[in-house]
């Protein structure tokens, strides 16, 4: 089996290739007065708090590390329709015309994702192509349903079967029985959109806190969010911490669990070998429910993700596991040294759809995306800003979703999860 060597460099390629600078950020001292609070500085809240500057809303946006901290800064940075689960569960849960409204909604983030980029000129290396590929049997049958099913039902023909010489144009490896080739997704370098976000922000007014962690919310009419050196005091208030939540919003305990998700980049390839690994440069993404995921950088790395952990702790002999893999597919990868390796939380919900609601009339939150939030988080934002302004009726498409806590309690949610997973990676194997 070829061989990845390893350098041990903890910190994330997205740090060391930030293009976007911003206005200061300092920490809050003392009490404010503001029309919104946005708390979490993702592309949720940037999105949020841009969309209600643009409004002519005044907004704080409280950080509590620094901005693109979690999710939003270290992902894999793929875009593309849909929600962390399979559209026929909206169907299910709403029925199929409101499964349609956000199936187009979806599109719509990324549309919107687009968008922003272009009148903002973010410098976030977006590019257009993404397979989903199938490892096994069983995969390829899903994946032509799935086809079929959307054009059948939902009008969407940016799916395209992909197998053999067809498929190698597009990835050049032996690991996989077929794609489907989506023409509407893509990736971009994530933390480098999430800064360029909350750059507009900042331009459009908005005054963004770093470091400046909220550790509770009083509910009211205004609302006081109150931090460890001040307190913002607010019409209305955006929450967009996601995995970050902690016990911030008691009534939103155990709808979502923090799934620590691990990632690597390579080197800059040369073209040969570009050539032998994703010549079109698409994103990937194969059918297993525990998932793994690549793409190339600007500069032409292999970023690579995937492995799963739920207790906080980096699985054990997760980096030989992870060389393992890139190397039995690109074994042309042959002596590739590996710059960066780190690792981030998601937040997952029961059922893997997103769960956006209101607390009260003036408390709007935004989560759970089960790692399908780069372009849904955007819309998120945007859709929060309608409902403040009057406009609620998209938001409370995605607010009428059901949503079940985890099973076990505080005490065993976790265990139970950490056994479910283990079935379903086994499944995978299968």
């Amino acid at each position: 089996m070829a061989s990845i060597t390893t350098l041990d460099i903890p910190a994330s390629y997205y740090r060391d290739t930030i293009a976007v600078s911003l206005g200061a950020c300092l920490p809050l001292e003392g009490e404010r007065r503001t029309d919104v609070c946005v708390i979490g500085g993702g592309i949720t809240g940037c999105s949020a708090a841009l969309h209600l500057a643009e409004r002519g809303y005044s907004v704080v946006l409280l950080e509590s590390r620094t901005l693109g901290f979690g999710a939003s800064g270290r992902s894999g940075g793929q875009i593309l329709p849909g929600l962390g689960t399979d559209i026929a569960t909206v169907e299910r849960a709403l029925g199929r015309e409101r499964a349609r409204e956000i199936w187009q909604m979806s599109r719509e983030a990324v549309r919107l994702t687009t968008g922003l980029i272009e009148r903002h000129d973010i410098p976030c290396d977006l590019a257009w192509g993404y397979l989903h590929a199938a490892v096994k049997p069983r995969h390829v049958r899903e994946l032509l349903d799935f086809r079929d099913r959307m054009a059948r039902d939902y009008g969407y023909e940016s799916l395209a079967w992909l197998e053999g010489g067809a498929l190698r144009d597009h990835v050049v490896t032996d690991a996989y029985r077929g794609a489907l080739y989506e023409s509407e997704g893509g990736h971009l370098h994530s933390l480098n959109y999430t800064l360029g976000l909350a750059r507009a922000a900042q331009r459009a007014g908005v005054t963004i806190h770093e470091n400046t962690a909220a550790h509770s919310i009083r509910h009211g009419q205004p609302a006081r969010v109150v931090t460890g050196s001040g307190c913002v005091t607010a019409d209305y208030v955006v929450v967009a911490a996601n995995a970050y939540l902690g016990r911030l919003v008691p009534e939103l305990d155990g709808r979502i669990m923090r799934a620590a998700n691990y990632m690597v980049a390579t080197e800059p390839l040369n073209e040969a070998r570009v050539a032998q690994v994703l010549p079109r440069n698409d994103a990937l993404a194969d059918a297993n429910l525990v998932l793994d995921y690549y793409r190339l950088s600007a500069d032409r790395r292999l970023i690579y993700g995937g492995e799963v952990s739920y207790d906080g702790r980096e699985p054990r002999g997760l980096r030989a596991r992870m060389d393992a893999k890139i190397a039995r597919l690109f074994p042309v990868l042959e002596g590739v040294r590996i710059d960066y390796r780190w690792g981030g939380d998601v937040a997952i919900t029961l059922n893997r759809a997103p769960d956006f609601g209101r607390l009260g009339h003036n408390l709007y939150y935004a989560q759970g995306y089960s790692g399908h939030g780069m372009a849904l988080a955007g819309l998120a934002g945007r859709l929060m800003s309608d409902a403040i302004a009057g406009q609620s009726e998209r938001f409370d498409v995605f607010a009428a979703m059901p949503h079940r806590r985890f099973p076990g309690g505080e005490r065993l949610r976790t265990p139970l999860l950490v056994l479910a997973t283990a079935f379903y990676k086994l499944r995978d194997r299968l």
